[in-house]
């Protein structure tokens, strides 16, 4: 099966709400493939040389975000999936992020050569998760059930980072921590304000102290990683003659590797309670060696293709580079638990979650080719 066709095929399962039936796609197609598994969670598992000694998996999602009505066929988001291939880019929701790069994870997996993996003595995994959209259940699930790969390339998207058309290399991205102050008061008649506590006031001085926090900021392999802390929501007051006796904030955090803002410092003001909602983990290579073998990979992958075009754009420097991605992926809760994290994938800026998402064909083959070498990189050490 050609690439186009896989991604068009994967595509066109809807995901959104259930995800049984693209975990079931994914895992039938690797039939008589790899030694294949879905586990009670949805997730799906696909291995080579299961004996090997060292371990790289490719690891997607096949969830997706819910579609706008014009990428399905029936009223509103019911009904299948639509999918166009047009002007050499594949269209529909899910193309992006990510079953474009799944689709191409899958056939590298299954078409990788077995005596090479076997005299490396390595295991070759691929695994597309549920429940990524959701905060990353799947992969969570899986790393609580003993999942623990020795390194990972994940699929997210990498492209035109650098430079608009160019496959980088993520060694490393940001992670997200969602947060509640709440600021408590003590109600009065408006008339009388002084009979009560404004919560409202105490909120305000959270906010100046929200901002006047330094996010963190760090490095990794060179490459700097900068957090943010903003806060987006204030919510507090229950009438227009009432001291309000309760605020609530909302802070959006961008975490960094080994760093946090002091959110906790803020709560120390009177009447000032922090709780967190969501933390989504940040991800930093721990390994330049397998950051460096991923990066060849994308350049050789590039260069190839640029040769066979008759462009020079490589030489003058257009070529993939280690970057730092803005967004948490599942590569966090990986690299969390111990695995050896990279991040590349076909998406580019502003495709992902879009009512008008597609991917490039020219790079998911390219993708592809990507993922080709990296085997060939780990399998000839």
């Amino acid at each position: 099966m050609t690439l186009q066709r896989l991604t068009e095929q994967l595509v066109g399962v809807a995901s959104h709400e259930d995800e049984t039936a693209a975990g079931e796609t994914v895992a039938t197609w690797f039939d008589g493939r790899a030694q294949t598994r879905r586990d009670e969670h949805g997730n799906v598992f696909a291995r080579r040389n299961p004996e090997g000694d060292r371990s790289l998996a490719f690891v997607g999602h096949h969830d997706v975000v819910p579609p706008a009505p014009s990428q399905t066929t029936g009223e509103g988001t019911n009904g299948d999936y639509v999918v166009e291939t047009r002007d050499g880019r594949v269209y529909g929701r899910g193309t992006a992020d990510m079953k474009g790069s799944v689709a191409a994870a899958m056939l590298a997996v299954a078409e990788a050569d077995a005596d090479a993996l076997a005299a490396a003595d390595l295991e070759l995994l691929f695994v597309s998760f549920a429940g990524e959209e959701r905060g990353g259940v799947g992969c969570r699930a899986a790393l609580a059930d003993g999942f623990a790969p020795d390194y990972a390339v994940v699929g997210e998207g990498s492209t035109g980072y650098s430079a608009p058309g160019v496959t980088d290399v993520a060694i490393a991205h940001r992670g997200r921590r969602a947060s509640t102050l709440t600021v408590a008061g003590e109600a009065a008649h408006a008339s009388e304000p002084e009979a009560g506590v404004n919560a409202v006031y105490r909120a305000a001085d959270a906010v100046s102290a929200v901002r006047d926090l330094t996010p963190p900021t760090t490095t990794v392999q060179g490459e700097r990683v900068a957090g943010t802390v903003s806060v987006t929501e204030v919510d507090g007051g229950s009438a227009w003659n009432v001291v309000p006796e309760s605020c609530s904030i909302t802070v959006d955090e961008r975490t960094v590797p080994g760093a946090r803002a002091d959110l906790a410092g803020v709560s120390d003001l009177p009447g000032v309670s922090w709780s967190v909602e969501q933390d989504l983990p940040p991800m930093a290579c721990d390994d330049p060696a397998f950051a460096g073998a991923v990066l060849s990979a994308a350049r050789e992958a590039q260069a190839d293709e640029e040769s066979v075009a008759g462009v020079d754009d490589y030489e003058t420097g257009a070529r993939p580079q280690h970057v730092v991605k803005p967004h948490a992926t599942d590569a966090g809760w990986l690299a969390d638990a111990g695995t050896t994290c990279v991040v590349c994938g076909a998406s580019e800026p502003g495709e992902a979650h879009t009512d008008t998402e597609s991917v490039s064909l020219g790079v998911l083959r390219r993708l592809r080719r990507i993922y080709d070498r990296t085997i060939d990189e780990m399998t000839a050490v």
